[in-house]
């Protein structure tokens, strides 16, 4: 069983910044003043909705905010005088193939100017794909990671490890086989990949996994060689009964540390809000319920019981199939409702 005396660390994540403009909002250019405006109330909203949560958190709970500087400067401000809350931010720029900076050469100083328990970085990466493109995006990963380790950032490495054709070929075209039968095997390799190149992240945030047995691969890859780099799940805009199962899986495996759950709780509380049909109180209230539903999850799952979830939040996420990532409400929405 995985140990309990570190808090576990629960980030709520919201540094979702091209999926927000272009399927939240349906944005087919960039931003208006005023629709950026909304988006970045939208980021300050869910913050408040985890400050909510904050003091209902059971013993060897870590809240965390994950947050960009884009849209989410307010919040970044607020966490980091904000010791109940551990705040991480994004470096690489958003909706991109392979890893960059965000903000160029000038990426260090963003980085360092808010303070952050953590830095983040997406990363996309597969053993199939070409060894150039790999080779120099692990080099530019390296950079960062020295960065974190002498600045004292603590980095954590999102790693999708997306199939290639010939990697569902495999698997006779099944996504789901290979989710439960390939990824986990190539996520490894990536892992190692990244290691042998000087990436050495102190979280590996890991898509979920289907089997115990694949999550301690994982863990043991992430510890490989004396490390003691640890794991958290990510969301995938999964729904509950997805996501609650990803989290059970994890919970009891040495080498787990959390989550990291984005749009599963706030995409929909959100769409209520663009819409009208939710004011500013009830989508707080809301994404406080969403957010603490996968804590105890997790913390069920990793002490041996069953979880509980209130059948409000339950049945309020289950109605939703797994990523649907091109439902999105009408462009051009105010912070409260269309315009």
């Amino acid at each position: 069983m995985a140990s309990t005396s570190t808090p576990h660390l629960f980030l709520l994540a919201m540094d979702q910044r091209d999926s927000i403009e272009q399927k939240l909002y349906e944005l087919e250019s960039a931003p208006t003043p005023v629709e950026a405006a909304s988006i970045a109330a939208n980021k300050l909203l869910v913050f408040r909705g985890l400050l909510d949560a904050v003091a209902d958190l059971p013993d060897g709970a870590r809240a965390g905010f994950l947050v960009d500087e884009q849209y989410g400067a307010s919040p970044a401000v607020l966490a980091g005088q904000d010791e109940s809350v551990a705040l991480a931010m994004p470096i690489e720029a958003s909706g991109q193939q392979w890893f960059d900076f965000a903000y160029g050469a000038d990426w260090r100083s963003h980085a360092e100017f808010f303070g952050t328990d953590h830095a983040k970085v997406l990363v996309r990466d597969n053993p199939g794909l070409d060894a150039g493109e790999r080779t120099q995006q692990a080099e530019r990963l390296a950079e960062v990671s020295a960065w974190s380790t002498e600045g004292g950032h603590a980095l954590i490495l999102e790693l999708l490890v997306a199939a290639t054709d010939d990697d569902l070929a495999k698997v006779g075209g099944d996504s789901g086989r290979y989710d439960a039968e390939v990824r986990p095997g190539l996520t490894v390799q990536a892992m190692e990949f990244l290691q042998d190149h000087g990436v050495e992240p102190a979280i590996w945030k890991i898509e979920g996994l289907a089997t115990r047995e694949a999550a301690e691969r994982i863990a043991a890859a992430a510890r490989r060689d004396g490390r003691t780099a640890q794991c958290i799940v990510l969301g995938r805009h999964a729904p509950t009964e997805q996501l609650d199962e990803w989290l059970r899986i994890a919970a009891p495996v040495e080498g787990f540390l959390g989550f990291a759950i984005g749009r599963s709780i706030w995409w929909d509380v959100l769409e209520g809000r663009l819409s009208g049909e939710l004011d500013e109180a009830e989508a707080r209230r809301r994404i406080a319920e969403n957010y603490t539903g996968f804590v105890r999850t997790y913390l069920a799952a990793l002490e041996g019981r069953a979880p509980t979830r209130t059948a409000a939040a339950a049945s309020a996420r289950t109605a939703r199939a797994v990523p649907r990532p091109g439902s999105a409400p009408r462009r051009g929405r105010t912070a409260t409702g269309r315009r």
